[in-house]
């Protein structure tokens, strides 16, 4: 079987003397969509801001296309094709919506390529080219949520990460963004999904893991999840 294209292995994370992640390990798969399940303070964010670079593991590695990330401070690990759209987007509210844009190709790879890109983002969120000199921070939950996803698309991601990307959006938006992360897998882009809408995550990934005070505690394809009594009464509600 070939190489994963992240692995996360046996990954400890504190924030000062407290330890969040607790021997995680997981892989990703090229083309893959996998999702990170489990409650508010799982872990599930510090998963994806120690893959960045944001918060450097104490103990154990993440490796990408089989390399070591260790010593790569974040920006590095951007420049490698790793992407995040953060929890709660994190534009630049005072730019317009093109700045924060093209502020997603910054790095040496996909600075060439910002202009091609850029016709690619305003092809997937047509709203964006309407909405492109108005400041990002006059625009709506939604809208905000696809210039944040636009921003990493710029930067020519092989891996793109999102946390939490439906996070306090109407239903109809959740279905929106959802689709558009499943349109983006259809296209060949591999993803790792945090989302707290377990029933919308597991209907577009390939496959989920149950994260537990920093650990996996279950993992499957998201049809086994689906049916797994015990996650549907804990997260489904059902």
């Amino acid at each position: 079987m070939s190489e994963p294209l992240l692995r996360v292995d046996d990954v400890d994370v504190f924030y000062g003397d407290v330890q969040v992640l607790y021997g995680l390990g997981f892989e990703v798969r090229e083309g893959e969509i996998v999702t990170l399940l489990g409650s508010n303070g799982a872990g599930k964010t510090t998963a994806l801001r120690a893959i960045s670079g944001l918060r450097p593991p104490r103990r154990g590695d993440v490796l990408f296309q089989g390399r070591s990330l260790a010593a790569l401070p974040a920006a590095e690990r951007a420049g490698l094709g790793i992407s995040l759209v953060p929890e709660g987007r994190e534009l630049w509210p005072l730019l317009t919506v093109r700045e924060n844009l093209e502020l997603g190709a910054y790095g040496p790879r996909a600075r060439p390529h910002a202009a091609r890109n850029l016709e690619k983002v305003f092809a997937l969120f047509p709203l964006l080219r309407e909405r492109s000199r108005q400041l990002a921070g006059s625009l709506s939950g939604g809208e905000q949520q696809m210039c944040a996803i636009g921003r990493s698309l710029m930067s020519e991601p092989v891996l793109l990460m999102l946390d939490e990307p439906s996070l306090g959006l109407s239903p109809l938006l959740v279905d929106q963004v959802m689709s558009t992360v499943a349109g983006l897998h259809a296209a060949g882009m591999t993803i790792l999904l945090v989302e707290q809408n377990l029933r919308k995550a597991l209907e577009v990934a390939d496959r989920g893991l149950v994260i537990e005070t920093g650990r996996v505690r279950l993992e499957g394809t998201s049809a086994e999840l689906s049916a797994n009594p015990d996650i549907r009464a804990a997260y489904l509600g059902l």
